[in-house]
C-alpha cells in the first residue's frame, strides 16, 4: 500500500470525522513544531560551521582569512542552488509576500531545506545577514506544503503560511508574542479573531520546541539598572529621528547595490565581486563577520571594545572621537555589507543587520549624550535603538515594540520602546512608502498589502476572467461582415484582427448604429473605416487586477480588449471582475 493510497484514506476519514477548523487547529500545532525544528537545525548548522572555521586558528591567521570566507561560504551557497537543487532560493521574507499575492500561497518543496543550506552556508562564513529570513521562509514553506497535501482551500493554506511564518519567529527569537505581532503586521493580510487561534497555537508549540532543545533564557539578556526619566524623552525622540533616517540609508543603499551589481552580467563576476567586498570589509571591521550575535550583546553591556578588536587601528581605543567615528563607519559598512552579500548571492535576513544597527546607533547616542553631560544608560539606549531599526527598516512598529520586549527582557522600557519606533516609523515614512522586503515586490506589482481591496484584487488574475465569445472581423470585411456578425452576437464590441490573429481595432456598436440599416453602405464602407485603435483601451495577461481596474476607471468602459504579447486573446468585462472580486472577498473573509 503506497502513501498516495494511505493518505486518500486519511483524507477521507478526515472529511468524515474531524471538521475543517479544527484540522486546520491541529496542522498550526504541527506547522509550529515543524517551524520550531527549523530554527534549531539553522542556528546550530551555523554556530557548527563557525566553531570549524575560527576556533582551531590563531587570531592572526583567522583576521587573513576574513578576506575569503564569505567568497567561499556565498560561492558553496550559489553552486547548491544552481547545481544540487537547480531553483532559485528566494530571499525569506519576501519570497513568503511573493507567494501570497502572485501563486495562491504555493511554495516550492525545495524551500523545506534549501533556505537551511543556503544561509547556514553564507553567514556561518561571515555572510552579513541574519536567518530569521531563511527560518521564516523554510517554516513557510511547510506550511505551505503541508496545507497542499492536505488538499486544503485557498484561505487555509494561507492561515497555515501565516501560522508557520508566527511559529518560525516565535522559535528564532523566542518571542511568541512578538511572532504573532509580525504575522498579523508584516505577512498576513487580514484576520479575524477566530482565525488567531491558528496563530497562537503554532507560536505556542514552536517556542516550546526551541526552549527543549536551545533552552529558555532570552536571546539578549540585559540588566536593566536605570529606569526611565521623563527628562529622556526629548533624547528618546531624537534617536527615534535617527533611526529612522538610518533607516532610510538603508533602503536607499540596499538599492544602490543591487543596481550596481546588476550591471555585472555574470554571475560569476557577481559572486567574486560581492564576496571580494564583504571579505574586505570584515577583514578591517571584523564585527561585520555572521549575524553579529556577540557584537548586540556587547553593546547591549555598553562595552565597545569590539569596535577595536583585531583591527589595525586597536591603538585609538581610548580616544572618544576615534570611538565615535569607528561607529559611523560601521553604520554605513554594515549596510553596505549586508546589501553585498545579498546582491552576491547569499541568502538571509534583515532582522539581524537591524539589530545589529539599532544597538550600534543607540550606543553611539548615548556615548555622544553622555559626554555632553546628560548621564544617561547606554544600555537603554542600545535596547531601544535596535526597536527603531526594525520600525524603519522593516516599516513594523508594533513587531519592533513587542520584539526587543522579548528578546531583552526589557518591558521596563516600554514607553521609549514607543516613542522611538513610532517616531522611526513616521521619519522613514517621509522618504520611502515600502520597506526593504516590499520594495522590489512593489515596483513589480506584486505586492499584497493591508487594503483589503487591493489585497483581494491582486488575487485576482487577468486569465482566469477572459471571455472570448465575441465576433472578430478582419480589417479588409465591409459593413455588410458587420450587420451579420451583429444579428449572431449578444455583444455590442468587435475585435477585428489582422492575418495573424493581431488586435488591430475595435468596432463598437454604438458608433455605428445610425449605418446599420442602410443597405446602400454594405458594400461602400470597409471595417478599416469604422474601427478605433485598441492601444488605450489594452491589458495583457501579465497585469495585475489593480491595473485593470484602473484602466476600467481611466476609460469609463466596460470591456477592454485583452492581448498576449500582441496577439488577441478575448475582452475581460467590469461585470466579471466585480463578480469574481465579491466572490473572493466572501472567501478571503467568510470564517
Amino acid at each position: 500500500m503506497n502513501f498516495k493510497h494511505l493518505l486518500k484514506r486519511f483524507l477521507i476519514w478526515r472529511i468524515r470525522h474531524i471538521s475543517d477548523r479544527s484540522f486546520v487547529l491541529i496542522l498550526s500545532v504541527f506547522v509550529g513544531i515543524s517551524a520550531g525544528l527549523v530554527a534549531v537545525i539553522i542556528k546550530n548548522s551555523v554556530h557548527f560551521i563557525q566553531y570549524l572555521l575560527k576556533d582551531w586558528i590563531s587570531s592572526e591567521v583567522e583576521s587573513l582569512l576574513y578576506i575569503f570566507y564569505p567568497l567561499v561560504g556565498i560561492s558553496l551557497a550559489v553552486l547548491f542552488a544552481r547545481y544540487i537543487i537547480r531553483q532559485h532560493v528566494g530571499h525569506g521574507i519576501p519570497t513568503v509576500l511573493f507567494s501570497i499575492s502572485k501563486t495562491k500561497g504555493r511554495i516550492r518543496q525545495h524551500n523545506m531545506f534549501s533556505s537551511i543550506v543556503s544561509s547556514a552556508l553564507t553567514v556561518g562564513f561571515g555572510g552579513s545577514v541574519g536567518l530569521e529570513g531563511p527560518t521564516v521562509a523554510t517554516g513557510a514553506a511547510f506550511g505551505s506544503n503541508i496545507g497542499r497535501m492536505f488538499h486544503l482551500n485557498y484561505k487555509q493554506i494561507i492561515l497555515l503560511l501565516g501560522a508557520a511564518c508566527t511559529g518560525a519567529m516565535a522559535a528564532i527569537f523566542k518571542a511568541p508574542v512578538a511572532a504573532i505581532v509580525f504575522a498579523l503586521e508584516v505577512i498576513m493580510l487580514d484576520l479575524t479573531m477566530v482565525s488567531l487561534i491558528p496563530l497562537l497555537l503554532a507560536s505556542v508549540s514552536a517556542i516550546l520546541t526551541s526552549y527543549l532543545f536551545l533552552g529558555q533564557n532570552v536571546l539578549y539578556p540585559v540588566d536593566i539598572s536605570a529606569a526611565f526619566q521623563i527628562r529622556e524623552v526629548p533624547l528618546f525622540i531624537i534617536l527615534g529621528v535617527l533611526s529612522g533616517l538610518l533607516s532610510v540609508y538603508f533602503t536607499k543603499m540596499y538599492m544602490y547595490v543591487g543596481r550596481v551589481f546588476a550591471l555585472i552580467k555574470t554571475r560569476g563576476g557577481k559572486l567574486v565581486a560581492g564576496g571580494l567586498v564583504l571579505g574586505l570589509l570584515i577583514f578591517l571591521i571584523p564585527s561585520l563577520y555572521g549575524e553579529g550575535y556577540e557584537v548586540i550583546n556587547s553593546a547591549l553591556s555598553g562595552n565597545a571594545d569590539y569596535l577595536f578588536e583585531g583591527t589595525i587601528y586597536s591603538s585609538l581605543s581610548n580616544n572618544f572621537w576615534a570611538i565615535i567615528i569607528v561607529f559611523v563607519v560601521v553604520l554605513l559598512a554594515k549596510v553596505v555589507a549586508t546589501s553585498a552579500t545579498f546582491s552576491a548571492g547569499g541568502v538571509g535576513g534583515i532582522f539581524a543587520p537591524s539589530l545589529f544597527l539599532g544597538s550600534n546607533l543607540g550606543m553611539m547616542f548615548a556615548f555622544v549624550a553622555n559626554q555632553l553631560g546628560y548621564g544617561v544608560s547606554v544600555t537603554n539606549f542600545a535596547l531601544v535603538g535596535m526597536a527603531g531599526a526594525i520600525a524603519g527598516i522593516i516599516h513594523a512598529p508594533l513587531t519592533s515594540i513587542f520584539l526587543i520586549a522579548e528578546i531583552t527582557g526589557g518591558y521596563q522600557l516600554f514607553i521609549p520602546l514607543m516613542i522611538v519606533s513610532t517616531i522611526s516609523y513616521v521619519t522613514v515614512k517621509l522618504f520611502s512608502k515600502n520597506s526593504v522586503y516590499t520594495i522590489q515586490l512593489a515596483k513589480r506589482g506584486h505586492l499584497i498589502t493591508h487594503h483589503k481591496d487591493k489585497a483581494v484584487l491582486s488575487m485576482l488574475h487577468v486569465d482566469e476572467l477572459v471571455e472570448t465569445n465575441f465576433k472578430k472581423l478582419h480589417e479588409d470585411d465591409k459593413l455588410q461582415d458587420i450587420v451579420h456578425a451583429v444579428s449572431s452576437s449578444k455583444r455590442n464590441i468587435f475585435p477585428v484582427l489582422d492575418a495573424e490573429n493581431t488586435l488591430v481595432g475595435i468596432v463598437v456598436l454604438d458608433d455605428i448604429r445610425d449605418i446599420l440599416f442602410k443597405p446602400e453602405l454594405y458594400e461602400q464602407i470597409s471595417v478599416r473605416e469604422l474601427m478605433i485603435s485598441p492601444t488605450p483601451y489594452l491589458v495583457s495577461l501579465d497585469d495585475n487586477m489593480e491595473h485593470v481596474a484602473e484602466k476600467f476607471q481611466q476609460t469609463g468602459n466596460f470591456n477592454l480588449p485583452v492581448v498576449d504579447h500582441g496577439k488577441y486573446v478575448g475582452f475581460v468585462s467590469r461585470a466579471k471582475v466585480f463578480s469574481h472580486y465579491r466572490r473572493m472577498l466572501k472567501r478571503f473573509s467568510d470564517d
